[in-house]
């Protein structure tokens, strides 16, 4: 495990949740971070001016990512903003909202890709030359347990998506590997005291999903996190191609 003192990382989707808590951990760690942020303007600068005063170099960055110039100018600003890029971690992604396969139209299928799959593929494409000068990278793509087993109903698309970062993460680590960069995915399961959970999942169902889970409790972002900031640290390690599953023993692979 490598020292992140001084490395230079991207967070997309830092401003609130998974994303928020691995920029902390990250700024904690002693990286430099850009963090990004699209709807959640508040978390993300509070945060880097939190970073800023206890001495750390941090800066919040705004972009729709599911516009490619979007995505193009966040990776441009963000590495001249830290001198270049060691570290990125593809967080930024959403379900939008929770729709049966008959239920689903063309529009709501191309949102979904879209936030999801084709905004990390614009952002990695981007900060593949700054990473692939660093002497040794690493990229972690969150993905979800969703991607491994499909989640739950109206999750389809959703589901769908997540499956394709997996395969993106063991694509990519093969294609990056030849420039020191290393790619690994996290899986997370169900994270209690999210956004996400917040908004698309009942309590019932919250309850019914934790009552499953054979550790007896729902994941928090702080244990994501812990686990990203790990594969983030394997910038000089030997794992690449990776998933971590971070459900509680729901599923192994």
């Amino acid at each position: 495990m490598g020292t992140l003192s001084e490395k230079r990382v991207l967070v997309t989707g830092a401003g609130q949740g998974i994303g928020g808590e691995i920029a902390a951990q990250l700024l904690a760690a002693g990286c430099r971070v850009a963090l990004h942020y699209h709807s959640s303007r508040s978390g993300a600068e509070s945060m880097a001016a939190r970073a800023r005063e206890s001495g750390r170099k941090a800066e919040a960055f705004p972009a729709d990512l599911t516009r490619e110039e979007g995505a193009t100018s966040l990776v441009k600003e963000a590495s001249a903003f830290l001198g270049g890029l060691d570290i990125l971690v593809n967080n930024a992604g959403d379900l939008v909202g929770r729709r049966l396969l008959g239920e689903i139209d063309s529009a709501y299928w191309q949102q979904l890709i879209g936030i999801n799959v084709t905004s990390m593929m614009w952002v990695t494409r981007q900060a593949l030359p700054f990473l692939a000068t660093a002497g040794g990278a690493s990229i972690v793509n969150v993905s979800s347990l969703a991607g491994r087993r499909g989640g739950h109903p109206g999750s389809l698309a959703y589901s769908t998506c997540k499956g394709a970062v997996l395969a993106f993460t063991r694509a990519l680590a093969t294609e990056a590997a030849k420039d020191g960069i290393r790619v690994n995915a996290v899986a997370p399961g169900f994270i209690g005291g999210t956004r996400f959970h917040d908004t698309h999942t009942t309590r019932e169902s919250a309850a019914d999903t934790v009552a499953s889970i054979p550790l007896g409790r729902a994941g928090t972002a702080g244990d994501v996190a812990r686990a990203a900031v790990f594969l983030a640290s394997e910038y000089d390690g030997f794992i690449t191609g990776a998933t971590l599953d971070i459900n509680g023993g729901v599923y192994a692979a």
